[in-house]
């Protein structure tokens, strides 16, 4: 096991990072945070043009065949530059596509999504914000060629330029509700949708979905009728190591300015670095986000391999969510009153973490699940 990153990534690593500092500075992120669409074309036509996109797309479908490790060096760079855009809901989304879309629908969809022509979005969660199969309440009922789709999805991410929704439903209501849950590939235009931004304290265009009577044809259902679950849990198992990925990257970020600042802030007559608290606390910070980092370089190597790691997987995102969550706050005592203002970027970086720890499971659910894998 060699959890290193390989000259390639190093590479894809280096040119991530070069692109953020030059066409993604956090001037942008604060326009967008504003933008009520959160997007920018040229942006996501050069993010394309690198083959972003196309990294976990097999070649056959003008893909580039990457691993999740390689997604794992794109979204660290992405949490570390506070990146905002539909990428990481377009490509959670194409997952499930390459695993269980039929040869019509991959031959249609994703060299779309690798050109940047399509946007994707995971409707899932609903007003129960859970992400069990209990929690799956809309429904699909067959009529004729098409499925009506009826219910309401909430806390779904960049809906406001979706293309398409990945939409969860439930297709059959007696028996466990793991076994009635149909995915579906609903056009974002449809008659019968209506989308609501939701104010979140990330500002990461958030919405609320109303599916009313949109009629979607039977042959955008993706994969079995009734056994999209097991689809939603691989589903999610990635987007869980993405968001680690995220966390760690925007991590490392807090760990280098904290240390910057305290090198050259002066308080008392003294810089601040010299302080013995203040020195712990930035060795803490350097110790528990590197533990994180590798923690997350490990559940997602497990993934990667179709090893057993389910637990692997919800340890790495309770535990990552914490550090992120606890060294954000510390960052903002560090830089002192400039860092709770808006203005400053250290600000950035501690909002997102108070999302980022609810997302595909909170750090308390999450246990939870680690508890019941050791019982077994």
């Amino acid at each position: 096991m060699d959890l290193d990153f390989t000259e390639e990534q190093e590479a894809l690593k280096k040119t991530a990072r070069d692109f953020m500092k030059k066409d993604f500075p956090n001037t942008l992120v604060r326009e967008l945070e504003e933008d009520p669409t959160g997007f920018r074309a040229e942006i996501w036509g050069k993010i394309a043009e690198m083959g972003w996109l196309s990294v976990i797309i097999p070649e056959e479908y003008e893909g580039i065949g990457g691993s999740l490790m390689d997604l794992v060096v794109l979204f660290e760079e992405m949490g570390r530059a506070c990146f905002i855009a539909p990428f990481f809901s377009t490509v959670i989304c194409t997952l499930p596509i390459v695993s269980a879309g039929s040869e019509a629908q991959k031959k249609e969809i994703l060299p779309k999504i690798s050109n940047g022509e399509l946007v994707l979005s995971l409707a899932l969660t609903e007003p129960s914000a859970t992400y069990e199969a209990a929690g799956i309440s809309t429904s699909a009922v067959a009529d004729q060629e098409d499925y009506v789709i009826n219910g309401t999805k909430l806390f779904i991410h960049d809906a406001q330029v979706a293309h398409y929704f990945l939409c969860a439903t439930r297709t059959r209501m007696d028996g466990p509700p793991e076994e009635g849950i149909t995915l579906f590939l609903v056009d974002a235009k449809s008659p019968g949708i209506k989308i609501t931004p939701l104010l979140t304290i990330s500002d990461d265009k958030q919405n609320e979905v109303v599916f009313e009577k949109v009629r979607v044809p039977k042959k955008n259902m993706l994969g079995p009728l009734n056994q999209g679950f097991p689809l939603i849990q691989h589903l999610l198992k990635h987007a869980m190591m993405a968001k680690c990925a995220e966390m760690v990257g925007a991590a490392d970020w807090t760990i280098e300015n904290c240390t910057a600042y305290a090198k050259e802030r002066v308080q008392y007559g003294s810089l601040i670095g010299s302080y013995g608290i203040i020195q712990h606390y930035l060795a803490e910070m350097w110790t528990e986000i590197g533990i994180a980092k590798r923690f997350t370089y490990y559940a997602a190597w497990r993934l990667d391999q179709g090893l057993p790691c389910d637990k692997e997987v919800s340890m790495a995102k309770a535990f990552v969510s914490e550090v992120y969550r606890r060294w954000t706050r510390m960052g903002v005592q560090i830089f002192g009153g400039i860092g709770t203002t808006r203005e400053h970027d250290m600000g950035l970086y501690y909002r997102r973490a108070r999302q980022a720890a609810l997302l595909f499971g909170d750090p308390d659910t999450l246990r939870e699940k680690v508890a019941q894998e050791m019982g077994r």
